[in-house]
């Protein structure tokens, strides 16, 4: 069966349910890729972390301005040494299973999201204990100063710092939780997902909004003023527009950049931008198996890229990208040209060849994985392994879905036990603003993120960000990581991608950032 017969015939069976809903308002929703892992601790997709904000909530969230500001929290309190905070729960929390949030369920969450996220494993060093000493408090105590803890604690990247009952919280963090119950303004029905089509979420009436406080992002009320949520897959980008102008879908999260014009033109549609962070585009490298433990090739590699040619791979519009762009999202206050005199504009192809031959490359097969039904990352990676074809490395361009990309990266085996050298990624800008929240400036070894890198330099630099006290030394961090990080060619800095959204006329409400589903009105 065709993945689109599979989505018509999904659309059917919800049919009986919302003609029984008398006045049901539902928002029928494209996002830019499928849904394939559910739970928002255990993997770092932009597109997990969306759905996730519909059915979790954090105790923090970021506001319009980039501050923090209490979510679930009623508010905290610090000692002045930064070693012992104190967080106080709102009244009216309860989780989707009609059980109250208490201090412990949240005690247990902050664990678990700390297992598997940069800014987490960060706070985890310096933990001495997570406690909850009543129902509605949660003490951390520290064994040294940590100035960052709201700011972990409200992050909008993933992994997302979701709090859950304590019962799944309790469970394993390398594995997905059996059950999605959270205390957000949505709950899942996990009756009606029907996996690589559709994905559905209700209003969840026990949900008390915040009152007051600063709002945008992810912080203040989030009002829902719909009865439901479906989450329609459609891998043809023609398919998923005509959907759109016909009205049998409200939002289109990405629109194929080849498509604008038309969308533009219909006078029932709107078509802008509303994450001006975007997306930066990058070729990851497994630094554990040859040929890229060698840092010689990586660096040779890197002096080949031109941001550009794979911007332009995208979108031939050069406002829907950023060039050139380093390690942090452009356009954001930490973000620097720092070690990037040289590179990414047009290069030396031969020049190029010759160093990775100096490099001691010896024809090693290099699989690079692709992502057909990702609008970014599928470009990025068939540039990419045109690109290292060309600089004479042995390439197995193998052409998997997205779904199969983010399980398989998980592999740190060899070639021949489903391992692979490469693969593509479209990171939230809004993740890689800074140190603390970028994956991609730890090195940590096994403990790091897919591809594994170790470097004792980025871990001192990424250990003295967490401690920073002024904006003047965050920022000589940033370009001291930047160099080192460009130096030793972990990944390939892409491009930023600043991608478009459409929707229909008659929904208001829409925000500024991420796809956010409170606060969204149909008429």
């Amino acid at each position: 069966m065709k993945r689109r017969d599979l989505l018509l015939g999904a659309a059917a069976l919800a049919a009986p349910r919302l003609a029984r809903a008398q006045g049901a308002s539902v928002l029928r929703f494209v996002p830019y890729v499928d849904l394939a892992v559910l739970d928002p601790v255990v993997n770092t997709n932009a597109v997990t972390r969306t759905h996730a904000y519909l059915v979790f909530d954090t105790l923090f969230g970021t506001d319009a301005d980039f501050k923090l500001q209490p979510q679930m929290a009623d508010g905290f309190t610090v000692d002045p040494d930064f070693r012992d905070y104190t967080i106080t729960l709102r009244d009216g929390l309860r989780f989707h299973d009609d059980t109250p949030v208490l201090g412990r369920d949240v005690a247990a969450s902050i664990t678990r999201w700390a297992r598997r996220d940069v800014f987490g494993l960060s706070l985890l060093d310096v933990v001495d204990e997570i406690s909850a000493p009543t129902d509605r408090t949660i003490r951390v105590r520290l064994k040294r100063p940590f100035r960052l803890l709201i700011e972990a604690l409200g992050k909008m990247g993933p992994n997302m710092p979701a709090i859950m009952p304590e019962r799944l919280a309790r469970l394993d963090a390398s594995k997905p939780v059996p059950e999605l119950i959270g205390s957000g303004p949505f709950r899942f029905v996990a009756s009606e997902r029907v996996p690589g089509a559709r994905v559905v979420y209700e209003k969840f009436q026990g949900y008390v909004p915040r009152q007051g406080g600063g709002s945008g992002f992810t912080a203040g009320p989030k009002l829902v003023h719909v009865d439901r949520v479906e989450w329609l897959t459609m891998p043809e980008a023609a398919t998923a527009a005509a959907a759109l102008q016909r009205g049998e879908v409200d939002w289109l999260e990405t629109p194929a950049p080849d498509l604008l014009g038309q969308l533009r033109q219909d006078k029932s549609l709107r078509v802008g931008t509303m994450d001006g962070t975007g997306q930066m585009a990058i070729i990851r490298f497994n630094t554990l198996i040859p040929p890229f433990d060698n840092p010689k090739l990586r660096l040779a590699v890197l002096r080949a890229v031109d941001q550009t040619e794979f911007m332009r791979a995208y979108a031939d519009d050069p406002s829907l990208w950023r060039v050139p762009v380093g390690v942090f999202t452009g356009g954001t206050p930490l973000a620097t040209q720092a070690g990037m005199d040289g590179l990414f504009g047009p290069t030396d192809l031969a020049r190029s060849r010759a160093e990775v031959a100096a490099s001691g490359y010896n024809g090693e097969r290099v699989v690079v994985l692709g992502a057909t039904d990702h609008p970014v990352n599928g470009p990025m990676a068939n540039v990419a392994a045109d690109l290292f074809k060309r600089l004479g490395l042995n390439v197995d361009f193998q052409a998997v879905d997205s779904g199969t990309v983010f399980q398989r990266r998980n592999n740190k085996g060899p070639l021949d036990k489903g391992g692979w050298n490469a693969f593509p990624a479209a990171l939230n800008g809004l993740g890689q603003t800074n140190p603390a929240e970028s994956y991609l400036c730890r090195a940590n070894g096994v403990d790091a993120w897919y591809g594994w890198p170790t470097n004792a330099e980025v871990e001192r630099l990424h250990g003295e960000y967490l401690n920073a006290a002024t904006l003047a030394d965050q920022h000589r961090i940033c370009d001291d990581l930047q160099r080192i990080l460009l130096h030793e060619a972990h990944f390939l800095p892409l491009g930023q991608v600043v991608s478009p959204t459409a929707y229909r006329s008659n929904l208001a409400g829409l925000d500024a950032g991420f796809p956010r589903f409170w606060g969204i009105s149909k008429s």
